[in-house]
């Protein structure tokens, strides 16, 4: 865990509460009382509290025991991983894509939530919007492996639009390939776009670390 992230999101209720949680929660099998939170802003950054955010905040997920109102928790998030790392990596080697960059992609997006929708209408694993999913042949955004395959190839297609610059192509499929065209093909000057590439890129390392070690 990023303790300077941690930081500048988390001042009100003290980090060393923040930490102790987060130990709790990856070290006991025991059950706990408190509940680690994890949301998405609406500019793109990632929070973590012991504690419901109220406003324009995404959940992705929430440790402890699931309730009606928070129904995706950590055992429902490393279940899911499981369960769709087989198909990731299936669709990767499909489309000769790094599985680990899927997998970046897939965590960035949705948490593994394959029923995950955003506020603006993205659907599934790849968050695909609409029009997205209809360019690729995507009749159901929600069944996992039809959202990875056309999110994939929406990958692969920007990829190779953008001469392989991963940046760029992060870039595009967050913002829209308009919009990388629209700055120079430069990553565009959005906060939400910038905090994405870099989110991707940090978790595709961690992955290829994972991998080679």
């Amino acid at each position: 865990m990023n303790t300077r992230k941690l930081k500048s999101f988390y001042s009100g209720y003290g980090l060393n509460r923040i930490l102790i949680l987060l130990s709790l929660l990856c070290f006991t099998s025991l059950p706990v009382m408190a509940e680690i939170y994890k949301y998405q802003g609406p500019d793109g950054t990632i929070h973590f509290t012991d504690r419901p955010m109220a406003g324009n905040y995404r959940l992705l997920w929430k440790s402890g025991k699931p309730s009606s109102s928070s129904p995706y928790s950590g055992t429902k998030f490393r279940q899911n991983k499981t369960r769709m790392t087989p198909l990731i990596e299936r669709t990767a080697k499909q489309l000769r894509l790094h599985p680990g960059l899927l997998h970046a992609i897939v965590m960035a997006e949705s948490a593994y939530n394959p029923q995950a929708r955003s506020h603006k209408g993205a659907q599934g694993l790849m968050q695909l919007m609409p029009a997205t999913a209809n360019r690729y042949g995507v009749d159901d955004s929600y069944d996992p492996l039809q959202n990875l395959e056309g999110g994939a190839r929406y990958m692969k297609d920007l990829l190779t639009e953008f001469k392989f610059d991963l940046k760029l192509a992060l870039a595009a499929y967050n913002a829209g390939e308009n919009a990388v065209r629209k700055y120079g093909n430069q990553i565009p000057p959005y906060p939400e776009t910038q905090r994405y590439v870099e989110k991707v890129l940090g978790y595709y390392k961690k992955n290829i670390n994972g991998m080679v070690n």
